[in-house]
């Protein structure tokens, strides 16, 4: 029987251990570090987290909507940490200094190459039973969203150019691209 060793389960505090300017996911106490975001995945990120915030103001919502770098606890546990590219968080009280601690409403990556695998499989299972209410993909490269709906178990694929409406907000919809 293989037993795993401590050293082979990483927490929260192994992250915040890391050399400056060293960024790293930890999911189910695994690390996964992150390079540097490309000037197109910024833009991108840049104008989603614009146009969700723009209209959060417009309607005097009460969400706020956060870019990376981020600090999202997930699960009440330490070795569950991520930093979504952009994360709505609608219950202020999950909020504090350090960052979200529990599930925001809705989480937006933007797939790099590095990240692909983690982005479409990893985290769309963790942000799922995390209890996350809406997950979009953004992948630059397909020029398409995925969008998945965890209430309403839902998915759908846009292409960029396309509106796509926002689940957790009735009558709003982004271009992405």
């Amino acid at each position: 029987m293989d037993v795993l060793k401590k050293e082979d389960i990483y927490t929260i505090d192994d992250i915040y251990a890391l050399p400056d300017g060293e960024r790293a996911e930890l999911i189910d106490g695994k690390i996964y570090y992150m390079a540097p975001p490309s000037w197109n995945h910024q833009k991108i990120s840049r104008k989603l987290h614009q146009a969700i915030s723009n209209y959060i103001d417009s309607k005097k919502g009460k969400c706020e909507a956060l870019a990376a770098p981020f600090a999202v606890f997930l699960n009440e546990d330490d070795i569950n940490y991520v930093e979504p590219d952009i994360s709505v968080i609608c219950d202020l009280s999950k909020l504090d200094e350090k960052g979200c601690h529990g599930a925001p409403d809705w989480v937006i990556e933007i797939v790099s190459p590095s990240s692909k695998p983690r982005d479409y499989m990893t985290k769309l299972f963790k942000y799922r039973t995390a209890g996350v209410r809406e997950y979009w993909i953004v992948d630059p490269d397909k020029q398409m969203t995925m969008v998945y709906g965890f209430e309403k178990d839902t998915v759908e694929q846009y292409d960029f150019g396309e509106e796509v409406p926002a689940g957790i907000y009735d009558g709003f919809a982004i271009k992405v691209g």
